[in-house]
């Protein structure tokens, strides 16, 4: 029996400015993927997503792939992604999610996924490495690498380095599917559910946000925006936003989608439709929702709690929690720079 089983929270991030600087930090890409915890024991194979949820049965190919290594057990951290060409292609990964197995069967052998491992929690003796500072796991990660990966073509080991020479190289080299950079702490054991120990420095803003309710658009009785929420320590879910960039051949399925979800009160805290010099009949009218679908949004500025502009909507996604949209992803960026005079 493995020391740690499903679901384990993974080790989270926070977002920062700069890349850290100073002897024990390890830098690694940052993968445009689903994140996962990989958990064998004999024959049988776990895949779990950041938010607890199984994935397995989307991607058939690394079950098989992970069975077929000679360790017998094993708890791995990393990223699913699938290479199209040279790139990584999202939109591929987010197909994966469909109820249908004789599709998802199609598509895993149309495109296959690769499992990139940065992190080993248990190795294969069944020892749990978790509270092992990170310099130690690498170097078991890297040895299991050796041992186990060498042949075999959809599990990776992802790179990482010390030299901040190199990572400030990758941050501005990179492309097709890596999207800025992850630092972590060398000295520090594996945080479960934490976010102490390990940053992540985008090349673009972006923040995960519940999507709370939305606007029908003032022609033709589809949705016109999406009105964005980040859960606060209170526990409540606060309107943060909005964004109306949806392609208009989508608007029409989205709309199904979102009506299917009409349910009060949609925010808990913060709700949209408050009195302002701005406010006119139509803008005050929305539909609230439960709250269950999550949307990855890029945006310029978040100050006062919320975004300042409209934001960019990047796409869904249906492998992170609700919950785990909270105001931590945005905090840092909207605290002015006087606060450090």
């Amino acid at each position: 029996m493995l020391p740690i089983k499903p679901p384990f929270p993974p080790m989270e991030a926070l977002t920062e400015a700069e890349i850290p600087a100073g002897p024990n930090w390890q830098y690694e890409p940052k993968w445009d993927g689903f994140r996962c915890l990989a958990f064998r024991d004999g024959a049988q194979v776990e895949l779990q997503s950041k938010a607890g949820q199984t994935l397995g049965r989307y991607f058939p190919e690394l079950v098989t792939a992970l069975l077929a290594l000679k360790a017998p057990k094993f708890v791995l951290d990393g990223e699913i992604v699938i290479p199209v060409g040279k790139n990584l292609s999202f939109d591929d990964l987010l197909m994966r999610i469909h109820p249908a197995e004789s599709r998802i069967r199609k598509l895993s052998e149309e495109t296959p996924a690769t499992l990139i491992v940065f992190d080993l929690l248990v190795d294969e003796g069944g020892a749990s490495l978790v509270a092992q500072p990170l310099a130690q796991r690498r170097s078991e990660l890297e040895n299991f690498a050796k041992s186990y990966l060498q042949k075999n073509s959809i599990v990776r080991l992802s790179p990482a380095t010390t030299d901040l020479q190199e990572a400030r190289k990758w941050f501005k080299t990179m492309g097709g599917g890596l999207d800025g950079i992850v630092a972590k702490r060398l000295d520090m054991p594996y945080q479960s559910g934490e976010r102490s120990g390990m940053q992540k420095i985008k090349n673009l803003r972006t923040a995960d946000c519940v999507v709370g309710g939305f606007r029908y658009a003032s022609k033709g009785k589809v949705a016109g925006s999406l009105l964005l929420g980040l859960y606060g320590e209170d526990g409540l879910l606060h309107h943060v936003g909005f964004t109306s960039s949806m392609k208009a051949a989508d608007r029409t399925e989205i709309t199904k989608k979102l009506e299917a979800l009409v349910k009060p009160p949609g925010f808990t805290g913060r709700a949209p439709g408050g009195p302002s010099r701005w406010s006119t009949e139509r803008s005050a009218e929305w539909q609230p929702l439960q709250p269950k679908l999550v949307v990855e949004v890029q945006y310029d500025h978040f100050t006062g709690g919320r975004f300042r502009l409209g934001t960019k909507l990047l796409r869904w996604r249906p492998d992170n929690a609700p919950a785990q949209c909270t105001m931590s992803q945005v905090e840092r960026e909207s605290r002015s720079p006087l606060g450090l005079l």
